[in-house]
């Protein structure tokens, strides 16, 4: 098989201190693998057990105690403590040898054989890992913090893909495993990283994320997801009517002006009222028409109505966050709909180019994130079927 799947598990401490942006830069802008999935998870006890002995069946010469380092690692920290399950964040990737082009740019477990200044920073755990030796026992570790977790061969890949196989499938796309002082301001919001964002290897994404941690919100569900245009007609159609109210009067306007001064001639009121009914009506369905094909890759005119349902040719990154005043936080970083009126230091300043092409939306109220996010299935994650469907082809 030329393509092959491997993974890499962001570890909750990573998540935890707002990094998981970094990680995702490094892993989209520096690799030619293709990321089909993503989920935030919640490892429970079994899971834990399974994967430490995983490792532990492992065996790398060079480094003979890594493999009970990383399982040591996961039973401390990956599980639940304290009765509270912590989140974790699987990322999929899709490519020719995936397995190593991900452990390299992950990077090795032991840089503690150079020294501080001849850290390059060039790897993921380069910049976020830490292996501290004791000072005593230098064969003996007082502090370990790997950052992200990948395999080293693509056996042991699919070892761990035959785990996330079997045990992904019942859990829920939602981590909820935070209770908050006062649950009453505790917000949801929907955040999706459009489809302009991956048309080619970029730390774009990654770069978003990383200025939506400045909120202090937590990422609680993440998926990987191509809209169909049954659902981006159904997701934008509040927007329909209102183009049609802001448009059509202005290109009304606009083409009685042209006509007056191409042929001379003065039109009335009623005259401009027509032109708003149909030629700026028409153009307001038109831009309708070009943001559920920029965000499903096709036309909704051009479509087969059973086609309608199935999954676009574009994809894009669906996110939750949770905390209090969610929406009204992310929106502040989000910046306004037109990135040409965005504040520095906003996301669609920074990244955006057209009020169609503005790189993100993010919901406007709790309750428009709800239904966004019943639209878009968030309860619901591929990964386990990706998963699935790649080992039966083995």
């Amino acid at each position: 098989m030329d393509h092959t799947l491997s993974y890499v598990i962001v570890t909750p401490y990573t998540i935890a201190k707002s990094r998981t942006g970094g990680v995702v830069s490094r892993l989209l802008s520096r690799l030619d693998l293709e990321l089909v999935g993503a989920q935030i998870f919640a490892a429970d006890d079994q899971f834990v057990s399974s994967y430490a002995s995983i490792f532990r069946r492992q065996s790398d010469p060079r480094n003979p105690g890594a493999s009970e380092l990383l399982a040591s690692y996961v039973e401390r920290n990956l599980g639940p403590s304290g009765g509270r399950p912590h989140r974790s964040l699987l990322l999929l990737f899709r490519g020719q040898d995936a397995y190593k082009k991900l452990s390299d740019i992950c990077g090795a477990l032991y840089p503690e054989n150079r020294s501080v200044e001849s850290v390059t920073g060039e790897t993921i755990r380069d910049t976020y890992a830490d292996l501290i030796m004791d000072r005593k026992d230098a064969k003996k570790v007082s502090y370990f913090e790997p950052a992200v977790l990948t395999p080293r061969n693509q056996t042991n890949a699919n070892l761990v893909l035959n785990l996330f196989a079997s045990w992904l499938p019942g859990q829920p796309n939602i981590v909820e495993n935070m209770v908050y002082d006062a649950p009453e301001r505790v917000e949801r919001t929907l955040v999706i990283i459009k489809p302009d964002n991956w048309k080619f290897a970029s730390s774009k994404p990654g770069s978003i994320i990383d200025m939506f941690s400045r909120t202090g919100l937590r990422i609680i569900a993440m998926k990987v997801h191509r809209m169909s245009i049954s659902e981006a007609l159904e997701f934008y159609g509040p927007v329909k009517e209102a183009l049609k109210d802001k448009l059509s009067p202005i290109i009304g306007r606009s083409a009685k002006d042209a006509i007056e001064a191409e042929f001379k001639i003065h039109l009335s009121s009623d005259t401009q009222e027509v032109l708003t009914k149909t030629v700026g009506t028409e153009y307001a369905y038109d831009q309708f028409e070009q943001i559920i094909e920029f965000m499903s890759g096709q036309k909704p005119s051009a479509c087969p109505l059973e086609q309608m349902v199935q999954p676009g040719s574009v994809k894009c990154l669906i996110m939750v966050y949770e905390g209090v005043d969610a929406c009204r936080k992310i929106r502040e970083v989000l910046g306004p709909t037109d990135p040409s009126k965005a504040p520095g230091g906003t996301v669609r300043r920074e990244f955006g180019s057209s009020i169609m092409v503005n790189t993100a939306h993010a919901s406007d109220s709790p309750d428009n994130a709800r239904r966004e996010m019943q639209v878009t299935r968030v309860h619901e994650n591929p990964c386990g079927q990706i998963i699935r469907s790649y080992l039966n082809l083995l």
